[in-house]
């Protein structure tokens, strides 16, 4: 599923992965952050919670979205394939300048927006200005590939990451999410050696990658993003592996990025002007 095309004369919105468990009251940077690019005080941002169980969890973000500013804030109960075909589902996001997607499980992301109109709206209102954020399982369904699950550990192994289609809203990126928390450096190599075309995304919790439409990714928060790049992979002993078996991967490159740095997802390459970033209060 590949990113819709912009209209004439419109600019591709941001889109925000954010690791999970991000701050929301102390010092919330990340989401103030979205916030203000969604347009400060004029902000009309959309919730929705369809990865989470918790009937709660729409309800929250709105409270807090409400605290940072924002104009007028949603929460869309997106529970089923038919509400994603909803008039009014529809009409929310239309008007929307951001939408934010709750964590939660991201299988039920997939099998319950796939395919629909709202997934296709997500997908021409981001080409078209809108910004659309997502915190754990809503960051891991924002690219055309999504790791839908898997096991933990630093090396990769045959069937460490489970994959299944995402949202499409970049073919550039793959994302896992709880990064260092939940020691996801050996499946995303694994989800890589499928998919050498992208690079992975490890972000860890409290950490957010702000890719704007130029392609390039600022850092923002606590943690660190691991961006591993497959661009040049030598080789790979997956398509000989047996299910279970260690993978050899040769000439895959590693960056640790941390708040303020910066990173251009076209070229591949760290940009420099960020070594003295400090982490600001808001």
């Amino acid at each position: 599923m590949s990113p819709a095309k912009t209209s004439n004369g419109a600019t591709r919105g941001f889109i925000v992965p954010i690791g999970g468990a991000e701050e929301k009251e102390e010092n919330p940077i990340i989401l103030q952050r979205f916030v203000e690019i969604c347009g400060g005080p004029e902000a009309r941002i959309v919730v929705i919670p369809t990865a989470s169980r918790l009937n709660q969890t729409g309800s929250h973000y709105v409270e807090v979205f409400d605290e940072l500013g924002a104009q007028i804030v949603f929460h869309m109960e997106v529970r089923s394939r038919a509400d994603c075909e909803k008039k009014r589902v529809l009409d929310r996001v239309s008007e929307a300048t951001g939408v934010f997607i709750t964590g939660g499980n991201q299988l039920r992301l997939s099998t319950i927006m796939g395919g629909t109109s709202l997934a296709k709206l997500l997908r021409t209102r981001n080409a078209n200005g809108m910004h659309i954020g997502g915190t754990s399982a809503g960051a891991a369904i924002m690219p055309e590939h999504m790791i839908a699950g898997g096991e933990s550990g630093p090396t990769p192994w045959k069937g460490q990451a489970v994959l299944s289609p995402g949202l499409g809203l970049t073919n550039a990126v793959m994302i896992d999410q709880h990064f260092r928390e939940r020691d996801r450096l050996g499946r995303l190599l694994s989800a890589l050696a499928f998919n050498p075309f992208a690079v992975g995304l490890g972000i860890d919790e409290n950490t957010a990658a702000f890719i704007g439409p130029d392609g390039i990714l600022e850092v923002v928060g606590t943690g660190a993003i691991t961006v591993v790049d497959p661009a040049k992979l030598k080789y790979s002993s997956i398509g000989e592996a047996r299910r279970g078996e260690t993978v050899s991967l040769i000439d895959v490159r590693l960056h640790i990025l941390t708040h303020g740095s910066r990173y251009d997802t076209h070229t591949r390459e760290p940009l420099v002007e960020f070594e003295n970033a400090k982490l600001e209060t808001v």
